[in-house]
């Protein structure tokens, strides 16, 4: 008999809080039903009393799913609950998640407090938000550096007082995959009470072992796991929602469980990465360019003889199509249409044709086009609505004569032209904007990322602008390493420029 496991998805909460990869709200009720289908039992999404954009998001949320519980963070605080569940007002079924720091780096340094005001600040949280909703969880926050007893009595306090669940993060990602396991084990073993609630891991990947420790914790007897997709969420990130997925599908014999459908995985992974500009790293388990690549001779030979000889995953069963089409500058629209659908993106007809149009300029200056081509066009769409667009942009530069950039901006219908010079095509190009626009902005990130390898291949570019101590992230994709700086910036300019 199997054990069910269940997927708590925070990818719109912890995911969420990665710079640069914040959403909109239409952004986010896209990714929320792309996880409903995927099949996660309980979507958190968001934390609502920290803004009025995240408050939205959830009341939003809740009304465009039907079966996924819909999860809302609070801190220990009446108020944050309260707002909370104002926002899951329209939810079919509601979460409140409420917590407060367990371990002494908290306790004594986070709040000045002891551990027996901890223990009733839980409990009294715990009980009013069982005011509201009927399910609650309950975060014992940097539970990985608790010490177990004390970890185990504000559990079974919380337990006591209302909880349904009880999550048991390894905030700092600090637990070796032992030591979880041991943690979890050790509250299944001393906790009064511990089977009328769900124990749940929540751990970051900080020293590269997320996923070891949420497994441990699982085969010690957790029956939630919270994670993201692709592993997304603050500094190093979190559990990675498809290798939690495949990892108990592989191992069938340790019958655990989910309600994922895996074939769905490779067409969530890419939407996520491409709403959030936020790319997966080639070698990525699961999902990653390279994740079903061979390049040995040997490997190559004993794949053709027999697939499992170096893959213990079909790409099938995680949405790969491995006969996809490939993509030439001779494809057609119904060819782009279908390589969009397996990437989980669908476009209206006219949007189809204005993409179209763009992948065949694209076609003809690159010889290979990827999924990473096809999306970063998609997003490249996407910035279609800014108020400020770039009309044109010309640069001289080389080796012994001064860079000159002129550049010509759109914005709202109306035609600005400026020229500078700089130190170099790019610095010259960005102060052309500059003159243009007349606001005290300073560039404080600039990464450039080449998506596969040779001199035609597309460049990303992810720049962060700070203007009024406040942090904006402008992103953009071209063949020309130039043009596509000077979008990334004036796509940072539009999230500020009204």
């Amino acid at each position: 008999m199997s054990d069910r496991l269940f997927i708590f998805d925070t990818t719109l909460r912890d995911g969420e809080q990665v710079p640069g990869c914040q959403l909109n709200t239409v952004e986010k009720i896209q990714v929320a039903k792309a996880l409903e289908e995927l099949g996660v039992d309980v979507i958190e999404a968001g934390f609502p009393v920290s803004s009025p954009g995240d408050f939205s998001s959830v009341v939003e949320i809740s009304k465009a799913v039907t079966w996924p519980v819909i999860c809302a963070l609070t801190r220990a605080v009446e108020k944050d609950i309260e707002v909370a569940a104002d926002a899951l007002k329209y939810a079919k079924r509601g979460r409140i998640h409420t917590g407060i720091g367990t371990s002494d780096y908290h306790i004594k340094h986070k709040f000045n407090s002891n551990q027996d005001d901890i223990l009733e600040r839980a409990i009294a949280a715990t009980k009013y938000a069982k005011q509201f909703v009927e399910d609650v969880e309950f975060y014992c926050e940097d539970a990985g550096r608790t010490d177990n007893a004390y970890l185990a009595r504000v559990v079974e306090a919380v337990i006591k007082a209302g909880a349904t669940v009880v999550n048991i993060p390894d905030t700092t990602g600090y637990c070796l995959p032992d030591e979880y396991g041991a943690k979890i084990k050790y509250l299944m073993e001393h906790v009064n009470g511990v089977h009328n609630a769900i124990l749940s891991t929540h751990c970051h990947n900080d020293l590269g072992m997320a996923t070891a420790n949420t497994i441990q914790g699982v085969l010690n007897g957790a029956r939630q796991v919270e994670v993201t997709m692709n592993g997304i969420g603050e500094r190093a990130g979190n559990t990675s929602l498809e290798e939690i997925a495949m990892i108990f599908k592989s191992h069938k014999e340790r019958g655990i469980e989910t309600n994922i459908n895996t074939k769905r995985i490779y067409n969530v992974s890419r939407m996520v990465s491409s709403l959030m500009n936020m790319p997966i790293q080639p070698n990525k388990a699961i999902v990653g360019r390279n994740a079903f690549a061979h390049s040995s001779g040997i490997h190559q030979d004993g794949v053709l003889k027999n697939r499992e000889s170096y893959e213990i995953i079909d790409p099938k069963d995680v949405g790969i199509d491995d006969n996809a089409i490939v993509l030439t500058a001779r494809s057609g629209r119904a060819a782009l249409k279908h390589r969009l659908q397996i990437l989980g993106v669908e476009l209206s007809q006219e949007k189809l044709d204005t993409v179209y149009e763009e992948f065949l300029k694209l076609a003809d200056r690159k010889k290979d086009i990827n999924d990473d081509d096809v999306l970063m066009l998609v997003g490249k769409d996407r910035t279609a609505m800014h108020r400020i667009k770039l009309d044109y942009l010309q640069v001289t530069s080389g080796v012994g004569v001064q860079s000159v950039a002129s550049v010509c901006l759109d914005i709202a219908g109306e035609k600005f032209e400026a020229a500078a010079s700089g130190n170099g095509p790019v610095d010259a190009a960005i102060k052309a904007v500059k003159t243009i626009i007349h606001r005290q902005m300073v560039i404080q990130e600039f990464l450039i990322q080449a998506i596969n390898k040779g001199s035609d291949d597309v460049g990303k570019v992810h720049m962060q602008v700070e203007y009024e101590g406040n942090h904006y992230y402008g992103f953009s994709a071209n063949t020309d390493i130039i043009a596509a700086s000077v979008e990334a910036f004036i796509d940072a300019i539009n999230k500020f420029v009204k």
